[in-house]
């Protein structure tokens, strides 16, 4: 028996035959193209951008209809990176001043892009390096005239052993099919993680590189509420976890069944239950499981995920999701409460060279001494509040006079 351990990013316990998936590799040679192709070249590469976003499209209207509009607006996110102007121009740049040929501009253009992120030491970032990579595996596969169908031919019950899955593969698992899913590499707030929850998958990512010692149909469980599998298990242990298994199917059996029902003390009191989440997506698994609303919203992913300065309309967008799954119930905003340490390369024009974390930069200290940075988060939030109970809390106040600054700031 063998037990890896990674990132349990979808609850619940799955035992199945093991499906490898293959990794794609895609061994590009530095081709070059003659001056009186370039332009078809760069034509074909075009229509490749059009294909892959066809192909988003159609997996963003699928995802809206089944999990709910917030996950089909992480394909909306990958919609706006395909049609990027800007990648678009650096790749055919690559094709007409240096002559080379689609595939090779594309794998070195998001690479190198990828890269940069990944440089960037920040994991909300990295996590979208990773996108990178599945924008030039979907354009390589385009423009190579190559698909992975791995995955749609299954027909019996398996736990599916990835490298890595993108969302659009993720968004597509035969729910009926695929019991759980495992990768190699990949983190919590990627956006193949949320959507493993959002489609009630036990899911565990980040394990490291394992799949070299599996050949397929090797008996494997996945924990997916404390992110560890079990390859080839044992009898003791395998009896065990189909007994936590059952235990687990009763239990989800038992709570959907009084989803509805008010949380109450036996005389009478009623006690309100209020989610906690980092991602606008997750408030609908909330509503979903029963709470009374959203007790705290975490706003740091805004700009923890991005390398472009946010806008108050970004913030407002944000907002807008969760308190339309929560109409009359509470909703709680809590500001940015990030370090001057964490702030991330989009905001850094706001602290100019004055961040010293040893003195205690942080949380509403930040928001206070970058007010106008404040201010558009301040402003989404009491449009927002027009659209249902939005309250606001201000993250690790230490004394009456910057609760007093936060409120005045807040007034005007």
């Amino acid at each position: 028996m063998k037990i890896r351990r990674g990132i349990a990013v979808s609850p619940g316990i799955a035992i199945g035959p093991a499906f490898v998936l293959g990794a794609e590799e895609f061994r590009i040679p530095h081709r070059f193209v003659d001056v009186d192709a370039v332009e078809t070249e760069v034509e074909r590469f075009r229509n490749a951008i059009q294909a892959v976003a066809d192909e988003v499209g159609a997996n963003q209207a699928l995802a809206a209809e089944h999990l709910g509009k917030q996950y089909g607006a992480i394909f909306g996110a990958h919609l706006q990176l395909i049609q990027d102007p800007k990648l678009a121009k650096k790749v055919e740049k690559r094709i007409r001043e240096r002559h080379q040929s689609p595939e090779y501009a594309v794998s070195q253009v998001l690479r190198d892009t990828a890269k940069e992120l990944q440089n960037l030491g920040n994991p909300y970032l990295a996590e979208r390096a990773a996108d990178m990579f599945d924008l030039e595996r979907s354009l390589l596969r385009s423009l190579l005239g190559q698909q992975r169908g791995e995955l749609s031919h299954l027909t019996v019950p398996v736990v599916v052993l990835a490298h890595n899955l993108t969302p659009s593969e993720t968004a597509s698992l035969n729910r009926d099919l695929v019991q759980a899913f495992v990768t190699e590499v990949g983190g919590s707030t990627s956006h193949t993680a949320i959507l493993a929850g959002a489609l009630e998958i036990p899911a565990v990512v980040g394990v490291g590189d394992f799949l070299t010692d599996l050949s397929g149909g090797e008996t494997v469980i996945v924990d997916g509420d404390e992110g560890r599998i079990f390859i080839d298990p044992d009898a003791e242990t395998l009896k065990e976890f189909q007994r936590l298994q059952q235990e687990h199917r009763q239990t989800e059996a038992h709570v959907r069944a009084r989803v509805e029902e008010h949380a109450e003390t036996k005389d009478g009191q009623r006690i309100l239950v209020f989610g906690n989440i980092e991602f606008p997506e997750e408030s609908q698994q909330c509503q979903k499981r029963g709470a009374d609303g959203i007790g705290l919203y975490r706003t740091e992913f805004l700009y923890l995920g991005s390398t472009k300065e946010r806008t108050e309309e970004d913030h407002y967008q944000a907002y807008l999701q969760v308190v339309r799954n929560f109409p009359g119930q509470p909703v709680t905003i809590r500001t940015l409460d990030l370090g001057a340490d964490k702030i991330p390369g989009a905001m850094r024009h706001f602290f100019r060279e004055n961040i010293n974390p040893e003195l205690g930069l942080r949380s509403i200290r930040v928001s206070l001494e970058f007010v106008e940075l404040f201010k558009i988060q301040l402003r989404a939030i009491l449009r927002v509040a027009t659209e249902g109970d939005v309250r606001v809390m201000f993250p690790l106040i230490s004394s009456l006079a910057e609760f007093r600054q936060a409120k005045m700031i807040f007034r005007h």
